[in-house]
C-alpha cells in the first residue's frame, strides 16, 4: 500500500533526527501527526466562524462558538475516518458517526464551558478562551476517538 504524504514526511523526519520507534510507536506517532493537522484545521475553520459570528453577526459568544465548532466538527469527523484513524469498517458507519458526534457533543459542552468560565469569570479574551479550550478539548478528542473509532488489534 503507498504511504501519503504525511506518514512520508514523519519517517523521514524520524530518520533525520536519527530517531528510532517500534513500529507501533511509529504508527501512534503518524497519527498524532495527522491528527495536529486535522485538529489545526478544524480549529482554523472554528475560529474564523467564531470570529465572522461574533464580529458581524453579532451572535452571542455561546452561540457563535456552538456554530463554529459545530461546523469544525462536521470537517473533522470526515477527515479523521478518511485520513487519520484506521476505522472499524465492520462496524456500522451510522453507528461510528452517532459515536463521533456524541463525544463531539461532549467536546462542545466542555470547550463551551472553558469558554464561558474563561470569558465571564476570568475575563479573558473571547478568542484566548478559544484556544485554551482548543487545546484541551483537543485532547480529549484524541484519547476517545482512538478508543472508541479505531479498530481494535489483536
Amino acid at each position: 500500500m503507498k504511504e501519503d504524504k504525511a506518514t512520508v514526511f514523519v519517517k523521514k523526519c524520524l530518520r533525520l533526527f536519527r530517531i528510532h520507534l517500534s513500529p507501533k510507536t511509529e504508527k501512534l506517532f503518524i497519527q498524532i501527526f495527522k491528527f495536529t493537522i486535522v485538529g489545526g484545521t478544524a480549529f482554523l475553520i472554528d475560529f474564523v466562524l467564531l470570529y465572522l459570528f461574533k464580529e458581524w453577526f453579532h451572535l452571542p459568544v455561546l452561540l457563535a462558538n456552538t456554530l463554529s465548532f459545530t461546523v469544525s466538527v462536521i470537517y473533522n469527523y470526515i477527515a479523521s475516518v478518511q485520513w487519520v484513524f484506521e476505522v472499524d469498517h465492520e462496524k456500522s458507519a451510522k453507528k461510528q458517526f452517532i459515536v463521533f458526534i456524541f463525544l463531539s457533543v461532549i467536546g462542545l459542552l466542555l470547550n463551551d464551558l472553558i469558554v464561558w468560565l474563561s470569558v465571564e469569570e476570568l475575563r479573558i479574551y473571547y478568542l484566548l478562551a478559544k484556544i485554551i479550550a482548543t487545546i484541551i478539548v483537543m485532547i480529549f478528542n484524541f484519547i476517545t476517538r482512538k478508543i472508541f473509532l479505531e479498530k481494535k488489534e489483536n
